[in-house]
């Protein structure tokens, strides 16, 4: 029997931007995970989830036809990563057997709800590690993001993969999104062998280390929102707004830029300066695609987290979930968890995971 798990993940800056290709954010892996065990079986295969048993399907019309979108569903992630890692170890001359495939998540709150920590993303590149190890293949952190990368694109069509990265390097992370319509035509071109090895354009992952006096705070805001939808909303706002958009993604990168800048000279002066810049342009992309990224809950707690010298925002696509806050270690932070659960916002007792394997 072999058991693997891979932590969830929260954006801490560069949301809408990252999805662009080259453009940068920063993430951090928490210590929730998704743990994946896999037995082999002489006779027939299973794949089984406590969590993940009654999941919704949401369908639009299409003219009288209804189209499923799976991008919320967990276990077409599971498929797609076991389908890809199938693909590699025949590449390999690997023997194919069947197995039984356990799910287990502590992703989502005890009734079922999704925090917004990236469930998706860490059930996949679970599978894929477990199965690399079940077939024996070797698989460096690079190959394990870029084959868990491909898996899930196939299933969310949309999505910078930065909740990829943080569930396969761990800790504090530095993301620049890679160039995808470059992936779909070099597909084509080589074998997935040769792909996950190839230099992907734009690409690239920098570890981060926090000022020692850094503490992040996450308070749930109880309202699960749909990354996939929200993603969706603004990209078709963008071709309308061109010129306001550009300048968005402009000002993130830049802000970005100054943010990575503190972490590498320790300064958690300048990160929370970014942080409160970063608010200010979702905020204002919202506005520009009518898409409600901070709620009024988000906007409550990012407001009481300001009053006692912390610097708050949404996290990942907004529209709920989950806000975060920097704040120095020293301050006392009882009074503002206090403020938060009164409001009906759960402060989230998670810490950073740093993956070693």
């Amino acid at each position: 029997m072999i058991t693997v798990k891979a932590p969830g993940k929260l954006y801490i800056a560069g949301e809408y931007a990252v999805v662009e290709t080259g453009f940068p954010a920063i993430l951090v892996a928490l210590n929730q995970f998704v743990t994946v065990t896999v037995e082999e079986s002489n006779d027939y295969g299973s794949i089984n989830s406590k969590q993940y048993q009654e999941n919704s399907l949401y369908w639009k019309r299409e003219g009288n036809n209804m189209v499923f979108d799976n991008r919320d569903n967990p276990f077409h992630y599971i498929l797609s990563a076991i389908r890809l890692t199938e693909i590699y170890a025949q590449s390999l001359n690997k023997e194919m057997k069947c197995y039984h495939l356990h799910i287990d998540s502590s992703l989502d709150s005890p009734d079922g709800k999704k925090y917004g920590l990236g469930s998706s993303a860490a059930v996949t590149v679970a599978t894929i590690k477990a199965l690399c190890r079940f077939y024996n293949l070797q698989m460096t952190k690079d190959k394990l993001f870029k084959l868990a990368a491909i898996a899930h694109l196939d299933i969310q069509g949309n999505g910078s993969l930065g909740d990829i990265a943080a569930s396969v390097y761990g800790g504090w992370i530095a993301y620049r999104s890679f160039d995808r319509d470059w992936l779909k035509t070099a597909r084509k071109i080589y074998s997935l062998r040769k792909l996950i090895t190839l230099k992907w354009p734009a690409l690239n992952i920098e570890l981060l280390e926090p000022p020692s006096n850094l503490q992040l705070l996450i308070g749930w805001t109880g309202s699960p929102a749909s990354t996939s939808h929200l993603v969706d909303a603004v990209s078709l706002k963008k071709t309308e707004q061109r010129v306001a958009y550009e300048q968005f993604l402009a000002e993130s990168k830049a802000c970005i830029s100054r943010m990575i800048t503190g972490f590498r000279s320790k300064s958690i002066n300048i990160i929370q300066k970014e942080i409160r810049f970063n608010r200010h342009l979702l905020k204002n992309l919202g506005k520009l695609s009518t898409v409600e990224i901070e709620t009024p809950l988000l906007h409550r707690l990012c407001d009481s987290a300001e009053a006692v010298n912390g610097a708050a925002k949404t996290s990942g696509a907004g529209g709920g979930d989950c806000g975060i806050v920097v704040i120095d270690k020293r301050l006392d932070t009882t009074e503002l968890k206090r403020s938060w659960e009164t409001a009906g916002i759960v402060p989230l007792n998670l810490h950073v995971h740093r993956v070693t394997d």
